[in-house]
């Protein structure tokens, strides 16, 4: 995974959206950001939370764990996409959630796990 690609860039090619057409910018800058909020609730990324305002801010500005940032960019598309264009079958939409569900699961463990190697590394 690049770290330097733009976040809103990538999420829009994941939906399908060229980087050109901008129409629907502020309203998946809107839902990235909603995304962000729960990650920060679920301990995944920087204690102060964290946002986009457009192209600029990469993945590798999000965290420099590949790892958390694969899982966040597949958990950011999802969540944008069950909002911004739910899938028309509920079996797919019910695959989605249970994705997204496992992604929280794993996120929050990784994040567990890295907190207690940060403060293991702390204590010497």
């Amino acid at each position: 995974m690049n770290l330097d690609q733009s976040i809103l860039g990538t999420i829009k090619q994941m939906l399908g959206l060229t980087n050109e057409l901008t129409a629907f910018d502020e309203e998946l800058i809107v839902h990235i950001n909603s995304v962000f909020t729960i990650l920060n609730q679920l301990d995944v990324g920087s204690d102060d939370g964290f946002m986009i305002t457009g192209y600029d801010e990469t993945w590798g500005d999000l965290t420099d764990q590949v790892t958390i940032a694969t899982m966040v960019k597949e958990f950011i598309y999802l969540k944008v996409r069950m909002i911004f264009d739910p899938p028309a079958s509920s079996v797919v939409s019910e695959a989605y959630n249970q994705r997204i569900a496992e992604l929280e699961w794993r996120m929050n463990i990784q994040a567990e796990r890295l907190a207690a190697l940060a403060e293991k590394e702390a204590a010497g």
